[in-house]
């Protein structure tokens, strides 16, 4: 697994390219389609501050039932199955190819390097599996969604993206260090 993950960085910029390729179509989705399909209300995850549960149920309430399985195949079942995996493979491809780019990075066992990636990017992964599952539960049963499930929804959103955030952050961080070195 270990040598798995050190490859990475070879595909980075495949990779970077793939995800930003569905990024794209998944915006595309939500501002040529989704939005008319909600009367113009953003989607629950597009919220990186959360919503409220009357947000979240004025949402769901403007899909309807047709609007919610439309949302529910085309976006769950489809690009959020694969995108927060392929974003994931990308961010441990960057935290490794940028952290390599420094010295006292590069001289770190192999597997100390892959950890610390894994460390870094899995914790986003599972909450944007886990936010994903809440919303989509909401979605297939819109009639039981009540304000602690919409509460629940909204705070792994919030997660997901401060969780997104620390891969990102440490990226830049090892690209500028990387800047200044040479």
């Amino acid at each position: 697994m270990t040598a798995t993950i050190l490859r990475l960085p070879r595909h980075a910029a495949a990779l970077c390219f793939l995800s930003a390729a569905i990024f794209i179509a998944m915006t595309a989705l939500e501002f040529l389609y989704f939005r008319q399909l909600s009367g113009g209300l953003p989607s629950l995850d597009t919220r990186f501050l959360g919503f409220t549960p009357d947000e979240g149920m004025a949402w769901l309430t403007s899909l309807g039932r047709r609007g919610g399985e439309i949302i529910l195949v085309w976006h769950y079942l489809t690009f959020d199955l694969l995108f927060p995996a392929l974003l994931s493979m990308t961010l441990v491809s960057l935290v490794l190819a940028t952290g390599r780019r420094l010295k006292n990075f590069r001289v770190l066992p192999g597997q100390i390097q892959s950890i610390f990636a894994l460390v870094l990017v899995l914790p986003y992964t599972l909450a944007d599996y886990a936010q994903n599952i809440a919303v989509a539960s909401l979605l297939s049963d819109f009639l039981s969604a009540n304000p602690d499930s919409l509460s629940f929804a909204s705070a792994l959103i919030v997660t997901k993206f401060a969780l997104l955030a620390i891969p990102v952050i440490v990226i830049a961080v090892f690209w500028l260090v990387a800047q200044k070195q040479h």
